[in-house]
């Protein structure tokens, strides 16, 4: 039995995204492990994921078209019934931003890149 149904990467650098996917397959906590270049293309397919799976997202701040918080304000807006865990996954170390991801209820944590297997396990 997987912790999460599925883990969803949202990151406009696809070798940020293969590094994470390979870590976390390694770690054996979700049936799937998904990757999405585009923020649009994340929110897309949870309306296709039912709310009653167990869901994590990986969410980075900086990205062209929809940036993180944009995402996070189209999630609010379209996806209230959902239960998923949002983790703010970014290169930022900008305290401002840690304070913005705070604001948000959905959001329960922040990393700093890089992804280690001790960063992500502290936030499970």
């Amino acid at each position: 039995m997987y912790q999460f149904y599925s883990i969803i990467l949202v990151d406009d650098d696809p070798i940020n995204n293969l590094i994470n996917k390979r870590l976390i397959t390694k770690m054996n906590i979700a049936e799937q492990v998904e990757e999405y270049l585009e923020a649009e293309k994340a929110l897309a397919r949870l309306a296709n994921i039912s709310p009653d799976e167990k869901t994590l997202i990986l969410l980075d701040i900086n990205m062209p078209v929809m940036n993180g918080w944009d995402f996070l304000n189209q999630y609010l807006e379209k996806n209230q019934h959902r239960k998923d865990k949002i983790i703010m996954l970014s290169s930022s170390i900008d305290f401002q931003d840690q304070q913005k991801a705070k604001k948000y209820d959905c959001v329960e944590g922040f990393i700093e890149k890089p992804l280690t297997p001790d960063k992500f396990k502290n936030l499970l």
